[in-house]
């Protein structure tokens, strides 16, 4: 390992870097047509569609879903499995654009509609479902999003999206087309398509000094592609006047005898800005985004929660633990003994295996996978590799590293499960295999169901779901069973004192020492530390925002394991002073319970962030959050087990028994 590791940096090191970007990603020189379009530059920029969302509804649909302009090109680019699995659809656009080649007002296509036809009729039907429910459009160029920037408030902060509207209508109860289409009372449950687009490019023009090949300014780099929106309607669809700003109104019926034509048309301008790098191009989309500041203010809120945790945990271990051990060790030492007392009175059944040890064991191999999971990817996110510029390649990494982390399962699982005394190693390497990814599977396929119903973008293909089975089955599964072979390989483990046989009675439990008080407050300071940072991770999932600061994430998630730790080892030995040595079950759901809080706060975000009002929107929130809350419950459960059985064995070592 130590040579795969020297080779590494060696290779790290000996490659050449003049400057920090997304790594994987490699910068496209454009240049005015006829000056050098085949090595060093190109003339044509693609211009891509991606799937339209809406935060009023979960389900996506492709662009072509719509009745828009279709393109000549039919190839589309290549999806990485995470893409397929986020439901994206990147698909090759009708609009034309040529590097330096302004475009006043080009019509791409003309779309009829007839009240007579009831084809028509559906289509348009479609179209206004669209602007009633505001899906909006995202569109690529360079690999970068093109953003709609408009004023957010009075103060003229400016806020960039990465989507536009493909519409508006405008209600009684809700205005969205002021101030992009000018409208008046009297035009109530009218619809304003926007069918016109006005796309600004911004290059930087570099020499050859900065980029081994000079192009004067006839060639640069795309920094930014910024569009307006815009309802025309046009009246000449053989020569069409982009200046007339009459909105295209669409009134909510259609008659038989009536027709409608709907001419979509775009301008293209480049504008020159040397003083932008392209190494810096995102840093306009991510600076509109008020994340910093209430990131920094949320990494301060969870360090004062663990460094009131860790200060309890410090006077516990430090001071009250410390007497307890030299007490006991005292006692021991005398002539005359006292009886004993404390936590050091059920050392005969602390190591008493659970009761569904094999469940108990399963879950923990199956967290320990998780937490692998999760550790790898947001290292991989905070050295950049997962960058939104890369798109997909978080989901694709987290579903290679979890495939991958069958083997760690598999070890886990077996090594607690012996510990437990158990004999039914094959029931354990299946149910560890099976149990948990089955779940997670079996709600993701009835999802899809759903999704496939809808005709939604965000149906996952059956060769996907097949790829997804082939590398569960034939990569995950074997790795599992070698993890639990080696698993089963090892000794026993071999606690620190012995366990009676005859179990010990339980006193009379006090209200904060049962069960489940002490397991609802086991996840309440956890989920203190990362419920801010959640917000910002279910608007990247539900809202279409950017998530990008990955090395907050990682803090925190740091944050989350010395906490779950911390209460865990707490709660644990506030329970043994009670003489209650059930303490298996109980440090996992301890922990675990953050997951609760999770769910209740994925229903607030609901009910207070989100304008659900489908059945079909509405089960397919709750699903996909039942799949995170479900793998949240395994992460934080085998933090605060792992962090209890350190705890529980560290403390009855170093205590004289018998």
């Amino acid at each position: 390992m130590s040579g795969v590791a020297s080779v590494v940096c060696a290779l790290v090191l000996l490659t050449p870097i003049t400057a920090f970007y997304l790594p994987g990603l490699a910068p496209v020189n454009y240049c005015r047509a006829g000056e050098d379009n085949g090595k060093f530059c190109k003339n044509e920029i693609p211009l891509y569609v991606n799937r339209l969302n809406t935060e009023e509804s979960v389900i996506p649909f492709e662009y072509y879903h719509f009745d828009f302009c279709l393109s000549e090109d039919i190839e589309s680019p290549v999806e990485n499995l995470g893409q397929v699995v986020f439901g994206e659809r990147i698909r090759p656009s009708p609009y034309k654009v040529n590097f330096l080649e302004n475009i006043e007002c080009r019509a791409v296509c003309t779309k009829e509609y007839k009240g007579s036809d009831p084809e028509s009729i559906r289509k348009l039907n479609l179209l206004k479902m669209g602007m009633a429910l505001y899906y909006q459009h995202h569109w690529i160029i360079d690999n970068m999003p093109v953003t709609w920037c408009y004023l957010v408030n009075e103060g003229g902060k400016i806020y960039c999206s990465t989507g536009f509207p493909m519409g508006c209508q405008v209600r009684k109860d809700l205005d969205t087309c002021t101030p992009i289409v000018d409208t008046t009372p009297s035009q109530v449950n009218t619809y304003y398509l926007f069918n016109h687009v006005d796309i600004e490019i911004t290059y930087h023009s570099g020499g050859e000094e900065e980029w081994g090949v000079g192009f004067g300014d006839n060639g640069g780099r795309i920094i930014s592609a910024k569009v307006k929106p815009a309802s025309i309607k046009h009246t000449n669809p053989k020569n069409p006047d982009c200046s007339n700003r009459t909105p295209l109104e669409i009134r909510n019926t259609l008659g038989k005898d009536e027709s409608l034509s709907v001419v979509y048309t775009y301008s293209v301008t480049f504008r020159k800005n040397n003083t932008i790098k392209w190494s810096s191009r995102w840093d306009y989309i991510l600076e509109s985004m008020p994340q910093t500041n209430i990131q920094w203010f949320s990494i301060l809120n969870s360090l004062v929660i663990v460094l009131f945790l860790s200060g309890m945990v410090a006077m516990i271990l430090l001071r009250t633990l410390h007497k307890d051990i030299a007490r006991y060790n005292q006692m021991e030492c005398g002539e005359d003994a006292q009886e004993e007392f404390g936590w050091k009175l059920v050392h005969g059944d602390v190591f008493r295996p659970p009761r569904r040890g094999m469940l108990l064991a399963v879950f923990l191999g199956s967290g320990a996978q998780v937490f692998g999971m999760t550790l790898v990817t947001l290292a991989f996110a905070c050295l950049g590799f997962l960058s939104p510029a890369n798109r997909g390649a978080l989901m694709t990494c987290a579903l290679v590293a979890w495939v991958l982390l069958g083997a760690a399962a598999g070890y886990v699982s077996a090594r607690v499960y012996k510990s437990f005394g158990g004999r039914r190693w094959k029931s354990n390497i299946l149910l560890t295999s099976m149990l948990c990814p089955g779940v997670v599977f079996s709600l993701f396929f009835i999802m899809n169901l759903v999704l496939w119903g809808k005709g939604s973008s965000a149906t996952v293909p059956f060769s996907t779901l097949v790829a997804l089975l082939a590398l569960w089955f034939g990569v995950s599964v074997p790795l599992t069973f070698i993890g639990a072979y080696f698993g089963f390989r090892k000794r026993i483990l071999d606690h620190p004192v012995r366990t009676n046989q005859i179990p010990r009675q339980i006193p009379e439990q006090s209200l904060y020492t049962q069960p489940l008080p002490g397991i609802v407050m086991g996840g309440v300071l956890p989920f203190g530390c990362i419920f801010i940072q959640l917000f910002f991770i279910l608007n990247s999932l539900w809202s279409s925002q950017m998530y990008y600061m990955f090395g907050f994430l990682f803090l925190v998630f740091v944050i989350l394991v010395i906490t779950c730790s911390e209460t865990t080892i707490l709660l644990c030995y506030f329970h043994l002073c009670a003489e209650d040595y059930h303490w298996w079950w109980r440090a996992f759901l301890s922990a675990g319970s953050t997951a609760g809080y999770l769910f209740v706060y994925c229903c607030h975000y609901f009910v207070t962030k989100l304008n659900i009002e489908d059945a079909a929107s509405t089960f397919l929130y709750f699903g996909y959050t039942f799949i995170m809350v479900f793998l949240f419950f395994l992460l934080t459960g085998t933090i605060g087990f792992m962090a209890c059985f350190w705890f529980v064995r560290k403390i009855y070592s170093v205590v004289k028994v018998d």
